[in-house]
């Protein structure tokens, strides 16, 4: 039998594991896999100041949004789809691999050509949230 004492405090146990369990899923690496695919959505939808808060922290303090974007989505490529294929995880560190699929157009020809690549992102815990971290 539940005394009152103990039901008034059933509420608020629950409100924390709830709370702890949205914590535990931030720094869950299958979080990874949604994140990478949103970034690169943003990126293939030409809306690269969304994808910079996909960036460490760390990475935002270099570079501001605006610079980011204009480089990103002024790319003489088009990126077309994202594909996450997998993920190689050790502590707070993943590189994800992923297929992007994009479409140059030949300056010599005015043709286009398009090709798919595999990419390694490095993606890095920083404070419960994983971040891309790139290569420069």
């Amino acid at each position: 039998m539940i005394n009152k004492q103990m039901a008034k405090g059933i509420p608020a146990a629950m409100a924390l594991a709830l709370a702890l369990a949205g914590c535990a899923n931030k720094s869950n690496p299958d979080n990874i896999d949604r994140r990478v695919v949103e970034r690169w959505d943003y990126l293939i939808a030409h809306q690269a100041e969304k994808a910079y808060d996909y960036l460490t922290p760390g990475v935002r303090t270099t570079r501001t949004r605006e610079d980011y974007a204009g480089a990103m989505n002024n790319r003489p490529l088009q990126w077309k789809s994202v594909k996450f294929n997998r993920k190689e995880c050790d502590g707070d560190s993943c590189t994800a691999y992923v297929n992007i699929t994009y479409e140059l157009k030949l300056p010599s020809t005015g043709r286009t050509t398009q090709s798919t690549r595999e990419l390694a992102e490095k993606w890095i815990l920083v404070q419960g949230e994983w971040y891309y971290l790139p290569d420069k």
